[in-house]
C-alpha cells in the first residue's frame, strides 16, 4: 500500500475507533469510518494476545493484502484488528471475510 493509503499517526487511529462503526467476524474486528477524502486509507493492529511478532506480522500482512485484493470506494478510513484465527486459516477465507463486512459496511465499489 501506498504511504497515502495508510493510517501511520496515533490520531488517525484513535479517530476511527472513537466515531467510526465496527464489523466483528471470527478473523478480525473491521471498523470504518467515513471520510471526505479522496482515498480509502487502511491500518492494522495485531495486539501481543495474539502471539509473537512472528505471528501479528503475519496476520497483519494477510489482512494487507485482502485489503489491497478490494475494490474500495473512496472516503474511508478503515482500522483492521486481527485475531489469531487469521493467521491459521486460508487467505480465500480471510479475503471472503473481509468482502463480506465490507459489504456490510458499504465500501465496496458499486462494480463489485
Amino acid at each position: 500500500m501506498r504511504r497515502a493509503e495508510r493510517l501511520r499517526q496515533r490520531r488517525e487511529f484513535a479517530a476511527v475507533y472513537r466515531h467510526g462503526r465496527a464489523y466483528r467476524s471470527d478473523l478480525f474486528v473491521l471498523r470504518a469510518l467515513r471520510t471526505d477524502e479522496p482515498l480509502a486509507r487502511f491500518g492494522f493492529t495485531a495486539s501481543k494476545a495474539l502471539g509473537g511478532a512472528v505471528v501479528r506480522n503475519r496476520v497483519k500482512r494477510r489482512l494487507r493484502e485482502a485489503a489491497r485484493a478490494l475494490p474500495v470506494a473512496p472516503g474511508w478510513d478503515v482500522v483492521l484488528n486481527g485475531r489469531r484465527k487469521a493467521a491459521e486459516v486460508e487467505f480465500s477465507r480471510v479475503l471472503d471475510t473481509m468482502r463480506e463486512l465490507m459489504a456490510r459496511a458499504k465500501m465496496l465499489e458499486a462494480s463489485e
